[in-house]
């Protein structure tokens, strides 16, 4: 026999220590699980077994789907498309070109599903017009990579896919229709803010496109946008799954880059498809590692236990799902994403199930929670990756996106506090009761 109080101190002090020396995330879970394990004296077996049934899901194939799919429209010409279309929209009014930045993120987040892959695509045009036109290169940046947090809500996106597998099966349809709406939400929150920076500051004014410029514009997106809508109205009307949208996704994005628009060449692909490799197996190790670690948490008891503890703070609702953000946020500050929704779903389901909060809106309000950590020091992707392609230190950016991270925050307050952004879409398509 071992004491389970023990056996949850070595497991979350060794995770502790060896997060805290850098080690890589998806070897610091198994390391710490391994440990455990010895202590409690359960074979290593099944660490490899755990491992291995975290990633034997057939719903996971729609990941290497979409991370091919972002790849292959961001040298394609559909990334380019999505800013040109967006500049009609919203170019011409004070601070245009960060409003096309924002509403451009959206578009593409609703195709490609990643943060990493919107700035990658995206900021490596955006950043560099908008400091050209007369944007600081910080704001620029700073707006790029909160932007682009959208692409983690607004279906496709992997993670919910995820999400789905750490809660039991929640549907994943359910889980896209959701995501819309908050969203939606965190790009106006986002459009707010920054139409309020650009008149306190005097920035630019874009160009006012001709009637006739607009539509040749437009035409030339409407291919482009089918990506998006053969995803989102093909789950949620149940024409095919997530994975067979995926798919179909992945080749109506290849033949619109290689006939229609004529940009993706077949010397891209090898860089394509070693991209694709190697953010799989990024995220890959990350599932099976972290589903590890989640089965021994579940092993120890710990979601219930802090459950318990949660739910002993404050019978007031609204305190505890605060708590329940801020522990979120903080998370989201040190950890990557995928392994924070393996390890924290089977944690603060039950406490939010317990707070009369739909699994859906949940994982919603995860993911949103998770989002905001994509561009906040010390871990955030899109901020390493988006402060690479400005070349600015993390500190300046970060300093410029302390008014986005008030939007953003407003942004997931209201969607934790109205169910009725995430549950009315779901439920108005007919994919959840």
């Amino acid at each position: 026999m071992f004491d389970t109080n023990t056996a949850i101190a070595i497991l979350l002090g060794s995770f502790a220590i060896l997060a805290i020396i850098r080690l890589p995330i998806c070897f610091v879970l198994a390391f710490s699980t391994a440990v455990t394990m010895l202590y409690a004296d359960i074979p290593l077996m099944a660490l490899v077994q755990q491992m291995s049934k975290a990633i034997n899901s057939f719903s996971l194939m729609a990941i290497p789907f979409f991370i091919l799919a972002g790849e292959i429209m961001g040298v394609g010409g559909i990334a380019d498309r999505m800013l040109a279309f967006a500049d009609v929209l919203v170019g011409r009014f004070r601070g245009g070109l960060s409003h096309v930045n924002i509403l451009a993120s959206m578009f593409f987040g609703g195709i490609s599903g990643s943060a990493v892959a919107d700035v990658s695509s995206l900021g490596s045009v955006e950043i560099p017009m908008m400091v050209k036109a007369g944007f600081p290169s910080d704001f620029s940046t700073a707006v790029t990579v909160a932007s682009a947090c959208q692409g983690v809500l607004i279906p496709p996106s992997h993670n919910m896919i995820i999400y789905s597998l750490a809660a039991g099966g929640v549907s994943v349809g359910a889980l896209f229709m959701a995501g819309f709406l908050p969203g939606v939400t965190l790009g106006l929150c986002l459009l707010v803010i920054s139409a309020y920076m650009s008149i306190k500051h005097n920035y630019p004014k874009g160009e006012k496109l001709t009637l006739k410029q607009a539509f040749l514009i437009t035409k030339d997106a409407i291919m482009a946008l089918g990506t998006a809508f053969i995803i989102l109205f093909g789950v949620s009307f149940g024409w095919f799954t997530a994975t067979e949208s995926a798919a179909i996704a992945c080749l109506y994005a290849f033949f619109v880059s290689w006939l229609f628009y004529g940009e993706l060449k077949m010397s891209m692909m090898p860089r394509v498809l070693l991209n694709t490799v190697k953010t799989l197996a990024m995220v890959f190790s990350l599932i099976a590692s972290a589903g590890a670690f989640g089965w021994m948490l579940a092993f120890l008891r710990v979601p219930t236990i802090i459950t318990n503890f949660v739910l002993s703070i404050s019978s007031n609702t609204y305190l505890i799902l605060l708590f329940m953000n801020i522990l979120l946020l903080f998370l989201g500050c040190i950890m990557d994403m995928a392994p924070l929704i393996v390890i924290m779903t089977p944690i603060l389901l039950p406490v939010a199930k317990a707070c009369g909060m739909d699994p859906v809106q949940f994982g919603v309000v995860l993911i949103f929670n998770l989002a905001i950590g994509l561009c906040t020091p010390p871990v955030g992707s899109a901020l390493f990756v988006g402060c690479g392609i400005a070349k600015l230190p993390i500190e300046k950016v970060t300093k410029s996106l302390l008014p986005m991270y008030g939007a953003m925050f407003i942004g997931l307050m209201l969607v934790t506090y109205i169910p009725a952004l995430t549950m009315w879409l779901p439920r108005f398509m007919g994919v959840m009761k």
